[in-house]
């Protein structure tokens, strides 16, 4: 079990929700707009970044409500005295800043991926294959994070610094290339690292992804295709020669902020975007499981899946059910009804959720 007591005060349309007893599969149920996908945003707080809507942190708060929210779970340990309590809220009077607390002590949002590794699918995440390379390289960064905490922090030191850079080269008045320097040494610095973080990333995937047995979900390929160097010394020797053309252009045009994570069917050997919905969805069921396997095998690990199994036909939803019954994170599920979940009902915790209100059943 990775959480438990999970409470959420002024989130979205929960007023003050509780939810305990937690298991290993974890199922909330309720008609649309019950407020289920909530309670799963609520959950992604616990990793680094904006959770699984991407929302701003002042849309999180409760309706008619003034801005504030909180969420609190308790992580398991070996023993009930082992057991941390994470927090992560926002203040009325400061509504676009999340704040974090480990234990009652104040921490960084980035800290909470040294504690949890989380993961999700949503039902916006479906055309993954065809939408921008930008959603793209956040689902990879996503996931490498999920396995090396520290990646979220050079992803974000890399981010700041190539807006200053884009800020200078698009300025009317020529930079002083000492104060470019300094910038694209910082950009090469995290920037190699960044890129490298993918690279591991999609290679273990692709490693596990080969290992998992044939069965009724598409098999993916995937390539991380780098738009510069991945080392250091050349990412900071590109950036500097590109100068020219970059002012130009007036952006960054060499570095991580334009890879690609290309994805093929295995077998057709077509691009996932050329592929049928049903097959981008099982191309990204595998992906998903593939990666929380791979995340199970450090820190405790929570798989959120908004509106999964209704899509899917019972033959594959078997397959789902017994994929995640192996594996070792622990699942968290939504639904308008309890049938698609037959065959796991009797091992799962189950709530029923209306108007922001939940009841166990």
């Amino acid at each position: 079990m990775a959480l438990d007591r999970i409470t959420l005060s002024r989130f979205r349309n929960h007023h003050e929700t509780v939810l305990e007893g937690a298991r290993h599969f974890n199922l909330l149920v309720g008609e649309n707009g019950a407020g289920k996908t909530n309670i799963l945003e609520a959950i992604s707080l616990f990793a680094p970044g904006r959770g699984l809507r991407r929302a701003a942190m002042a849309d999180m708060g409760g309706i008619g409500g003034d801005g504030g929210f909180a969420v609190g779970a308790s992580l398991a340990g070996d023993t009930a005295e082992d057991a941390v309590r994470l927090a992560t809220y926002v203040d009325a009077a400061r509504p676009g800043r999340r704040m974090v607390q480990v234990n009652g002590a104040g921490a960084s949002a980035v800290s909470l991926g040294e504690w949890l590794a989380v993961g999700w699918l949503t039902p916006a995440m479906d055309r993954l294959f065809a939408d921008s390379a930008g959603a793209r390289r956040r689902f990879m960064d996503r996931m490498a994070l999920a396995l090396d905490p520290a990646h979220a922090r050079h992803a974000a030191r890399y981010e700041n610094a190539l807006r200053e850079r884009n800020r200078l080269l698009a300025d009317d008045r020529t930079p002083e290339p000492a104060w470019l320097d300094g910038i694209e040494m910082h950009m090469a610095e995290h920037g190699a690292l960044l890129a490298q973080g993918r690279a591991r990333l999609v290679e273990v995937l692709g490693l596990e992804i080969a290992g998992q047995p044939d069965e009724l979900f598409a098999r993916p390929l995937l390539r991380y295709a780098s738009a510069g160097p991945v080392e250091r010394a050349e990412l900071a020797a590109a950036l500097k020669s590109g100068r020219g053309r970059d002012r130009a252009a007036g952006r960054s045009l060499t570095g991580p902020h334009r890879d690609e994570l290309e994805v093929t069917m295995a077998g057709k050997q077509v691009p996932a975007a050329t592929c049928s919905t049903g097959e981008q969805k099982a191309m990204l069921i595998a992906i998903t499981l593939a990666h929380a396997a791979l995340a199970a095998r450090g820190r405790p690990n929570l798989l959120l899946l908004d509106e999964v199994a209704a899509h899917l036909d019972p033959l594959r939803r078997a397959a789902l059910f017994e994929r995640l019954r192996a594996g070792g994170a622990q699942v968290w599920l939504t639904g308008t009804e309890p049938a698609p979940f037959e065959d796991i009902i009797g091992e799962a915790a189950v709530w029923r959720v209306a108007h922001g209100h939940i009841e166990p059943l």
